[in-house]
Formats: structure tokens, sequence, C-alpha cells
């Protein structure tokens, strides 16, 4: 959707695509942020939900079709040019993995983000602003999913509404192994870069070696691949997570 909605804007200017986008990532997490923090609502089925409702926006806003950025406006710069030799996007990541980094390691807010991820009733009952606290994790991610969707659209020339389809479980398989509990309470940026270099890497030594006829694995066993392996480190933390409440009560 934002990398739709930034390539419908970029004829106007390539600021217009740039913060186009990221609003259109704003308002679904502010729309996720209330409807888990007000209306009380799991995060699962609001954030799926929104989802689904996001990726039709997208397919509504481009009628059906791919929609061409403005290459007059600078706009792809954002996305294909290079900055001191290296990629833009490649800066842009950096600066994003900095600054998550600095919030979760050194800003009270990504101590109260853990303690709320292990439990929000005893977060509220240390004094912790539970509901804020949930509205700016949501805010902030749906502005790095909206950059992202520029980044997109400017990378490749055109806003395309199917781009990103199934990326959930991806970011979910590179979040679990780099050691992030899905139950909450324990995460790190610096082990989720990890995890997601790690699963970048195995896909492209299979890609590479498929290509060199050494494996015939077709690009569908990716997905079986990717979910094995998330099912494998679910299940090992599982494993490991009771290993310790039993050792802590005995």
């Amino acid at each position: 959707m934002a990398s739709v909605i930034a390539a419908l804007l970029s004829p106007y200017h390539w600021a217009a695509g740039l913060f186009g986008g990221i609003a259109a990532g704003l308002a679904v997490g502010a729309l996720n942020g209330f409807i888990v923090t007000v209306m009380r609502i799991q995060p699962f089925i609001a954030t799926l939900a929104t989802m689904l409702a996001a990726y039709g926006t997208g397919l509504l806003l481009a009628g059906n079709q791919s929609v061409s950025v403005s290459y007059d406006s600078g706009f792809t710069a954002i996305g294909q040019d290079d900055f001191l030799g290296f990629p833009i996007p490649a800066w842009v990541a950096l600066l994003a993995y900095i600054a998550g980094w600095l919030v979760l390691e050194r800003l009270p807010i990504g101590r109260h983000v853990l303690a709320i991820g292990d439990g929000e009733a005893t977060a509220a009952l240390m004094g912790l602003k539970v509901r804020r606290t949930l509205a700016a994790v949501y805010l902030g991610s749906g502005a790095l999913a909206g950059l992202a969707g520029v980044i997109l659209a400017s990378q490749f020339g055109a806003g395309q509404p199917t781009e990103g389809v199934g990326w959930e479980l991806f970011a979910i398989a590179s979040v679990v192994v780099g050691g992030t509990l899905l139950t909450g309470g324990s995460g790190s940026v610096g082990a989720t870069l990890a995890g997601a270099l790690l699963l970048a890497m195995v896909f492209n030594i299979l890609n590479f070696e498929n290509g060199l006829g050494w494996i015939s694995l077709s690009a569908y066993w990716q997905s079986v691949i990717r979910g094995g392996f998330l099912l494998i480190v679910v299940v090992l933390q599982a494993r490991l997570m009771s290993r310790r409440t039993g050792e802590e009560s005995v």
C-alpha cells in the first residue's frame, strides 16, 4: 500500500512520495495501536485484519496493476542512487538499525517495551505507561513499513500492490532465529540482524547451488524450508523455556 501511494504522489515531488508513503505506514500503525490498546483486540488478530485491509487498499488505489513512478521528480534516486559509494537504501537500513538499537538498548522506552512484552499486567503495576508505549511501538513499526514501501517503489520504478506478500513469514523467522521470544520479554536488535543475515545467507547459497546445477530445488521449496526452519526454532525455544521454568521452580 505504501509503495502504491508513494508512486502516486511521486510526480508532485520526491518528498511527496517519500513522506506520503511513510504517512501511509504511520496511519496503519496508528490504527493498529488504537485497536490493540483501546479496543483491546488481540494483537495477532488486529494486525492480521489491518494487513489484509492494507493489501486490499493498495489494490484499489492501483487499480489492480503496477503504478509507474515519476522519473523527473528525483524520486527514483531514493532507491537507485549511491551516497559515498554505497546505495542509499543501505544507508537507510543502517540508520534504521542504529535507531532501533539505541531505542531498545539505551533509552528507557526500550526497557519498557521488554517489560511489557514479559507481562502487561506486571508492567502496569510497576507504573509503566503500557498503552502509550504500545502505541509508540505500533507507530514506529508502521513508519518503517511505509519507508520500506517507498524504497521498493523507488528501486523498481513502480508501486506494486502485490509486492511483499508473504514477507511477514520471513520477518517473523528472522526475529525468532535471532533469539527473540514469541512469548515476549526478551529480544535484541543485533541478534535480529544476525538472524536475518543467517536466513538470507542460507537461501542465497541454495539459489547459487541451484543455479550451478548442484541441487534441484524450485523456488516454491523456499517457503517450505523457511516454514520448517521457523518451526524448528520455535520448538527449541519452547523446550528451553520449559527447562528454564522447571529449574527455577526447583
